[in-house]
């Protein structure tokens, strides 16, 4: 099943997947611990600063063995492709999806360069993202001004052909300085305008009951990043206080799950 294909069904049926950030080994298995638990698919998400961190074919094998060995359906994606050329390189390295950001750029710069990544998408069957509205990224403050015009919706998607569209209603990237709120309402009418299944991003945070109407509404992928790296990083901190273990091996397993895995 390609990743079109389980987002589509997963949106008639109102579900959604996770879409979960991996930097390193032990956070890829810290996810798919989590994934081969509950039986769900899952969609591991490379960003451009953890590719230069791991390198990008070491990234990909890294993604294909984990899924394999631990028996877990899911899909490599892009995370912020701040351009086509890196879009491209993924694409060409065998991602089954990527995201092209330009939602900063004026409306009709967004469409153009989207567009032109779907265009490169088409020779694999990849899936393409796109986001619309202004989703405050690490370091921005939140502006509902720039939340997804359900109109603009509509008329990104059929003019750009993008098969997935991330959309601004409240939330944001990294920790949340007050409970976060999501315009629900604004939600259901981009649901409306517009074929394709929405994506969340900045999900880390909010609560569990918003998470579930906002996927009632429509979201179908949840974005989610910050919320793992403190999770690993406060159980890590733990167990190396706690133990004072220097063999990564042996520190290493109880953070991630430690779940046992088939040589």
């Amino acid at each position: 099943m390609t990743l079109q294909e389980q987002l589509i069904e997963f949106r008639d049926k109102r579900r959604a997947i996770l879409a979960a950030n991996f930097y390193n080994y032990e956070t890829l298995a810290g996810i798919l611990n989590a994934a081969a638990e509950l039986e769900e698919p899952v969609i591991l998400q490379l960003s451009e600063s953890s590719i230069r961190y791991m390198g990008l074919e070491i990234a990909v094998k890294l993604a294909r063995a984990g899924l394999k060995q631990y028996h877990v359906k899911g899909w490599l994606h892009l995370d912020h492709g701040s351009s086509p050329e890196i879009a491209g390189k993924c694409l060409e390295a065998g991602f089954d999806s990527v995201m092209i950001d330009a939602s900063e750029k004026p409306f009709e710069d967004n469409i153009k360069i989207t567009k032109q990544v779907v265009e490169m998408a088409r020779l694999t069957g990849a899936n393409v993202e796109a986001e619309l509205g202004y989703v405050a990224k690490l370091g921005q403050s939140l502006n509902d001004k720039g939340f997804t015009s359900p109109k603009e919706a509509g008329e990104f998607v059929e003019r750009t052909g993008v098969k997935a569209l991330a959309v601004a209603i409240g939330s944001a990237h990294g920790f949340y300085r007050e409970e976060p709120r999501l315009d629900l309402d604004l939600l259901g009418l981009i649901r409306d305008a517009t074929p394709v299944p929405l994506v969340l991003h900045g999900s880390s945070g909010i609560p569990d009951e918003m998470l579930r109407e906002a996927i009632k509404k429509g979201i179908v992928k949840v974005n989610l990043a910050t919320e793992s790296k403190n999770a690993f990083m406060k159980e890590l901190r733990k167990v190396l206080r706690d133990s004072g273990e220097i063999d990564l091996r042996k520190a290493f397993p109880p953070v991630h799950g430690n779940r046992q895995r088939p040589p």
